[in-house]
């Protein structure tokens, strides 16, 4: 029973995802702080606050609402968003991008539905295979294909 705990944690994408978490929690850290260091204060003024916004408030019936720690969390959240999305995803989709420029093109990949039975079809096909109506083929599919166009 315990080896196979061991094959699941010590498996590849596990001990990958472990990691990916705690350096996520250490930079939500440091994002965090940097928020809460620089960008509140500096927000604070520019807003005529205090100098630090993250402790402002409003009471309604003696309750305090401290909106100041909503805003800077929120700043905290937008800076790890943009910072993973342009250090992290961004280049991945280039890198992808140029891994899958040289792949051949698959044919059938792009669909479309047929005008008669409404089954969905490939986009190159003169043919459908449920109702054998006679289509013309997507100009834009055969283009992409590198097939020439068809009479």
């Amino acid at each position: 029973m315990l080896s196979g705990f061991k094959d699941f944690i010590l498996r590849g994408n596990i001990v990958t995802m472990a990691i990916g978490l705690a350096v996520g929690a250490a930079f939500t850290a440091v994002v965090t702080g940097f928020s809460t260091a620089f960008i509140a204060p500096l927000i604070g003024l520019a807003t005529a606050s205090t100098g630090d916004f993250s402790d402002a408030f409003f009471t309604v019936d003696g309750t305090k609402f401290p909106y100041g720690k909503f805003v800077a969390a929120a700043i905290a959240f937008v800076i790890t968003a943009a910072v993973l999305y342009f250090l992290v995803v961004v280049p991945m989709m280039k890198f992808q991008a140029r891994m899958d420029r040289g792949k051949p093109v698959d044919i059938k990949a792009a669909l479309r539905d047929c005008p008669r039975c409404f089954t969905e079809i490939p986009a190159i096909a003169t043919r459908c295979a449920h109702c054998t109506s006679e289509l013309k083929a997507d100009a834009e599919a055969l283009a992409l294909a590198g097939l020439p166009e068809q009479r």
